[in-house]
This record gives structure tokens, sequence and C-alpha cells, in this order.
């Protein structure tokens, strides 16, 4: 009879057990409140971080881009006597090999102007050229504005105003 008695405690502290855990199964809608509103302020310190980290990115990538489109001019330069106008003369060809008309120096992404959230303007001068790169979307694209030529500084300006060659020289 004491083998049998021993389950039956078992049994019965089992049971007790169950009974005093039954309330506390889970989470309270409180707690669960809390931990969201927790992960919610987190969010809203990030965030804002995210996108300007994005802009900073972004800005670094165009910045390579106008140093790209200075190299190529230098490259046009040597090989038809002249800079060119715009930026399909640098691009590819749409058929046949390259020439002066599309000398399939730079890719076509940025040969169409439109890259990274900005959109990239060349244009001739007296002395030579100008580029401009300007977000397509100000605040959300990029925050700043630049501008280059053919003595190859790069200008920027913190604002939606295009950057010029009396802008800000970058470093």
């Amino acid at each position: 009879m004491h083998v049998s008695d021993r389950p039956r405690v078992i049994i019965g502290d089992m049971g007790k057990l169950r009974r005093l855990n039954r309330g506390r199964s889970g989470f309270s809608l409180i707690e669960l409140l809390i931990v969201i509103a927790i992960i919610l302020i987190i969010l809203a310190i990030a965030v804002p971080k995210l996108g300007s980290a994005r802009m900073n990115a972004t800005e670094t990538i165009v910045i390579g881009e106008v140093q790209t489109i200075q190299k190529m001019q230098i490259q046009y330069m040597s090989q038809f006597g002249q800079y060119a106008t715009t930026l399909a003369q640098l691009g590819p060809p749409a058929s046949g090999g390259p020439g002066p008309q599309a000398a399939d120096l730079i890719p076509n992404s940025l040969a169409s102007g439109d890259k990274d959230g900005y959109l990239f303007i060349m244009a001739a001068t007296p002395q030579g050229y100008t580029i401009n790169a300007n977000p397509k979307v100000y605040n959300s694209t990029g925050r700043r504005t630049f501008f280059s030529d053919q003595s190859m500084a790069i200008h920027y300006n913190w604002s939606q105003e295009p950057a010029n060659a009396t802008s800000p020289e970058l470093k």
C-alpha cells in the first residue's frame, strides 16, 4: 500500500502546482503594452538617424559620380580635343562603336542624368563645362546640391539652391 500512496502524493502536489500557476500563464495585457511602448520609443529614436545615414551615404556616392564625370571629361578631351557638352556624349552609344557623340566612358545610368536620387546636369561653357547634381526630392534623397567644372573642385550647398562656383568647396 505504501507504493500506491506515493503516486497519489505526487499527483496531488502536481495538481496543487497547476492551481497555483493557472493565473500566471502568459503575459498580462499591461506587460505587453509596456513592451510595445518601449519598442516604439526605440524606433522613434532610430528611424530619423537611419534616414540621415542613408542621405549621407547617397551624398557620398553622388560625390563619387561627380568625380567620375570629371575624370571622364579629361579622357574625352584627350580623345576628341574638346570637353563633352552633354552626359550622353560621355555615355554608351545606342548602336555601333564609341565616338564623339557617345564615347562609352560612363554607364548609361549616369549618362541618363538620373541616378541615386539625384539629377545630374552638364552644360558647356566657353571655358569648358559645368556639372550640377541636385536631389530629386530635397531632404529626402539628399540635403546638399553639388557643382563642379573643369577646375575639378567640387562645391556644395546645404540647401535646395543649386551649388555654383562661389559655393563652399568640398575638402
